[in-house]
């Protein structure tokens, strides 16, 4: 009687032969109902894992959907950035470095309204106080001045820094995706990333504006200047390779435009909100009624 192992070496033995002769044969292995049981629990959870690994890796990835743009997810996904990221955005915007774009180096496919928003709101608060307090300070030895909280201010400070914050990227965004249709060699950003670049690079004016309140007037315009450089210099440096492919006419043109509605911008917060009283007119005035008044006293004295 044979053992049980030569049994299984002559079976293994016959389906070799049998497949030696016939190549192109299919097998087929029959084995107990348990066996067939065990072996659909197990394609069950394989597929089960298949389902967990594939949902893990869109997460991972990015790539989940949201819904439409009609949900909070759809705008949960615009605040989706840490106090790390925004503090390395905030740095890069107030050093800008030669040579580094800011969408490429500290946006990274990941555009935020979180901080574009929070230094909107900031800036405007910034500009409106410290220029009511310039008021102040500036005519603190003034007889005639009487001190009155301009609380309009903030709601002028408000919709100019957040016009600008968003209608300015969207025509520079348009105008961006209209180049690239009539040149495709043209590359562009997408309008998030374009309304992240200039909400960071607002940032400077937030300490600029504070120390606009220093009653200096050569030292008020340098403070401008000095942002209007660093803060400027961050929008050269992001859009201009988004530009240089161009003609030469239409990059320097929209560079231009660029710097200077970002330069108008810091020059309006010096004009309107930290206005330095003239006091040309009442000395002029001054100057021509004391001779009226001394020539009417003459004349009368000649006249008794």
């Amino acid at each position: 009687m044979a053992s049980p192992d030569d049994l299984t070496f002559q079976e293994f033995e016959e389906a070799a032969d049998l497949l030696s002769s016939n190549p192109g044969a299919s097998t087929l292995s029959i084995s107990s109902p348990g066996a067939a049981a065990f072996s659909e629990d197990v394609k069950v959870d394989l597929s089960d894992d298949e389902d967990h690994q594939q949902e893990s890796s869109e997460l991972l990835g990015g790539e989940k959907q949201t819904g439409g743009f009609w949900t909070f997810e759809y705008y949960q996904s615009f605040f989706n950035v840490d106090a790390m990221q925004v503090l390395d955005r905030i740095k890069g915007s107030v050093m800008p470095l030669p040579g580094r774009n800011f969408v490429k180096h500290h946006i990274r496919n990941n555009p935020d309204l979180y901080g574009p928003f929070w230094i909107c709101v900031t800036l405007v608060f910034s500009v409106a106080i410290s220029g009511d307090l310039y008021t102040f300070l500036i005519n603190k030895g003034n007889p005639e001045f009487h001190y009155r909280p301009q609380f309009n201010k903030v709601s002028i400070a408000a919709v100019t820094v957040f016009l600008y914050a968003w209608l300015v990227p969207l025509g520079v965004w348009g105008f961006l995706t209209w180049r690239q249709s009539v040149e495709r060699h043209i590359s562009g950003y997408t309008f998030l990333e374009t309304v992240c670049v200039y909400g960071y690079s607002l940032f400077i004016y937030i300490p600029a504006s504070i120390l606009w309140t220093i009653p200096v007037y050569w030292l008020e315009w340098l403070l401008i200047a000095i942002a209007m450089v660093i803060s400027g210099s961050v929008l050269v440096m992001t859009f201009w390779p988004a530009v240089r492919d161009d003609t030469r006419l239409t990059a320097f043109a929209t560079m231009a435009v660029i710097v200077s509605l970002h330069a108008l911008l810091a020059v309006g917060f010096k004009l309107y909100f930290f206005k330095t009283p003239t006091n040309t007119g009442s000395s002029h005035s001054g100057q021509q009624t004391t001779p009226a008044a001394n020539h009417t006293t003459l004349a009368v004295g000649k006249h008794q």
